[in-house]
């Protein structure tokens, strides 16, 4: 019926976020809500004239089935078509008068935007389980990481205690593969226990980063070990030969979900030793009934068991007894360090049998049919884990990370940006005429092949990941392309009247609308990254279009900002450094050299968000190139036009960070 009546098409929103935004609008305005599967209905003109959500195959519950939605429709357009056709026209005017202009008055934004938004975040808290929702838990890393932002600004020891227990219940439960590395999708629980099982790289990307602060505030290993293990599962992977990162991976192998990543209590048996069985389902929580059934499943396979941490190994033989946290922790909370605990020596043998547990399982499991890979490179994604490599490159010194960096990048400039022709094409850096839309960062390339779009989300992610690394190397190439890729940016997305970037350039052929998107989910939106991005690069360059583009578009964003602070999380954290001039840590210094590199990983390794580290030559602001050179590499630490005397010394640098 559906192809009788219908010319059906499908679309991958991975692919086409911009036309998933626009249509998932329509739906919203229409109903109120939203979700996917989203199924519109449109005029050859690609107008929508009605669409929903998910329809079951029989009615149910009130709602109707596809069938019978499908017949209405048509019989609908045969016997209305007129009015149809005049509804789907008054409903694009209106959304179209609506889109892109959402300031009506002049909000002020100050330091209360931000603690009304903390006090909403810490009302939705799972004092329990960590997670601001209820089941389904999604991690959703711009919520915890700006409460972090928020907590080291006014030094709220209860914002940084719940982001901690977040991450490190999510790191304990089913949501994280405890031998694979890498988060799955989301956890259909509360307790972070049982997952989708799909893999995202935009998620694993922030999520690096939210480990790497979580490390950099608690000092706590575990946390810096997570971040490891996530790029070790990239790495190993998820990485394209020439150094492109995939998208995805599925959540099911051979038609069952979860097949790949969950044990039975016999499999371990017959795999393990006994001494590493015994510790191993301890662990776990590995029992002969499984705790996972996936009840889409008709034939369900039995005694499954998702792995999640029971019993962390300082309590690996106390007593038996529920633990007070379902999916138990990386390590005892206060009150279970007075209990009964395993000897140093105890602990030692059982770590090192884990370990091997671990070993033997991994290289079981690969043995396995694997999930489907998603192996399309978007530009949008690598540049959020292009960040994360480099910061973890940056706090944790290891050289791989960097290289893995600066392949992804070379991955990049050659598959997927098209810098501008001829010879007016000059670089932004020897003083050219700037906003030259002629550049192309193109959105997909799969197999040799990239395809024709452009989205504000790749320019954006793209842009924080170059920065990012410029700001771990201090090579002037990479902040000369940084600068390219904002001038470009800006050119092509930028509603220079009234402020926001639009989601698509003007001549997108198939958009009805062009939208601003706004929500940060479980990525942040463009446009949230596009301010934050342009304040940072403002701060390095002292561009003054940069700092004026990103402050006019928080303005947009005003009642947002004000009204619904739980949907911009992200935004959150760029008007969280508008507020205040970032300190600056100019390092002098040749940036290849032993020392200066020292002192690079030093500026990095204090939680302060609202800083730039930066050189002192490239295109950045012409301040730094008047500050002395010395015989060794200095750091100046500066607010504005006011430096501290240089030093190399790693404690007075960390101490003026902190400050």
């Amino acid at each position: 019926f559906l192809n009788e009546h219908f010319v059906s098409i499908k679309v991958d929103r991975e692919e086409r976020p911009d036309v998933d935004q626009i249509y998932m609008t329509f739906v919203q305005a229409m109903s109120g809500q939203g979700g996917w599967p989203l199924n519109i209905f449109l005029t050859p003109e690609l107008k929508p004239f009605y669409g929903g959500t998910y329809f079951p195959p029989d009615g149910r519950y009130g709602r109707p089935s596809l069938t019978q939605v499908l017949q209405n429709i048509s019989q609908l357009w045969e016997t209305r078509h007129g009015d149809v056709l005049n509804s789907a026209a008054d409903l694009h005017q209106r959304l179209e008068s609506h889109t892109g202009r959402e300031a009506t008055n002049l909000l002020v934004l100050t330091a209360e935007v931000l603690r009304n938004a903390a006090r909403q975040f810490k009302d939705e808290y799972d004092p329990k389980n960590g997670g601001f929702s209820g089941a389904p838990k999604f991690p959703r890393p711009s919520e915890p990481s700006f409460l972090l932002r928020y907590g080291a600004r006014f030094k709220d020891e209860e914002s940084v205690r719940m982001v901690l227990h977040t991450c490190e219940r999510m790191a304990a439960g089913g949501m994280y593969d405890q031998i694979g590395g890498g988060f799955h999708r989301y956890s259909v629980d509360a307790e972070w226990l049982v997952p989708h099982f799909e893999k995202m790289l935009y998620d694993n990307a922030q999520l690096v980063n939210l480990y790497l602060d979580a490390f950099l505030v608690s000092g706590r290993k575990e946390f810096a070990d997570v971040a490891r293990d996530i790029l070790r599962y990239v790495m190993r992977d998820m990485t394209h030969p020439e150094g492109g990162f995939y998208s995805a991976e599925d959540a099911d192998s051979e038609g069952k979900e979860g097949k790949f990543y969950c044990w039975t209590r016999e499999e371990l048996s017959k795999l393990l030793t006994p001494d590493e069985f015994k510790v191993a389902v301890r662990y776990f929580g590995v029992t002969e009934k499984g705790n996972f059934v996936d009840h889409s499943d008709p034939n369900p396979l039995p005694h499954q068991n998702v792995l999640s941490i029971v019993k962390p190994l300082p309590l690996l033989h106390s007593p038996e007894k529920p633990l007070t946290r379902p999916s138990g922790t990386l390590s005892p909370s206060d009150g279970e360090r007075e209990g009964v605990r395993g000897s140093h020596e105890n602990l030692s043998k059982d770590s090192a049998v884990l370990t091997s547990a671990k070993t033997k399982m991994f290289e079981a499991r690969s043995k396995r049919v694997r999930p489907h890979l998603d192996d399309k490179v978007l530009s949008s994604w690598n540049g959020l884990m292009l960040g994360a490599l480099t910061r973890a490159y940056a706090v944790l010194g290891d050289e791989s990370y960097r290289a893995a960096a600066e392949k992804n990048l070379a991955f990049i400039q050659a598959k997927l940006w098209q810098p501008p022709q001829g010879s007016a094409a000059l670089s932004a850096a020897s003083g050219a005429s700037r906003r030259d839309a002629r550049a192309t960062l193109f959105h997909r390339w799969r197999d040799g092949e990239r395809d024709s779009v452009q989205l504000l989300d790749a320019y954006a992610f793209l842009l924080a990941g170059v920065m990012d690394l410029y700001e771990a190397t201090l090579d002037p190439k990479r902040l000369e392309f940084a600068v390219a890729l904002a001038d470009t940016m800006l050119a092509k997305f930028y509603d220079q009247e009234n402020g926001g970037f639009w989601q698509a350039v003007p001549d997108s052929p198939d958009l009805i609308l062009r939208v601003k998107e706004d929500y940060d989910g479980a990525e942040p939106s463009g446009n949230s990254v596009a301010i934050l991005a342009l304040l940072k690069l403002g701060a390095i360059t002292d561009r003054k279009d940069f700092k004026v583009a990103a402050e006019k578009s928080l303005r947009l964003f005003a009642n947002k900002l004000h009204e619904l602070p739980q949907a911009v999380p992200y935004l959150l954290m760029g008007l969280d450094y508008w507020l205040e001039e970032p300190k600056r840590a100019v390092i002098v210094g040749d940036p290849n050299a032993t020392d200066t590199r020292a002192l690079i990983h030093v500026a990095h390794s204090v939680y302060q968000p609202n800083k730039v580290v930066l050189g002192n030559t490239g295109p950045v602001e012409p301040f730094a190139k008047t500050l002395p050179t010395v015989d060794a590499p200095v750091v100046f630490l500066c607010t504005g036009t006011a430096c501290q005397p240089p030093t190399k010394d790693v404690a007075k640098i960390k101490e003026m960070l902190k400050k």
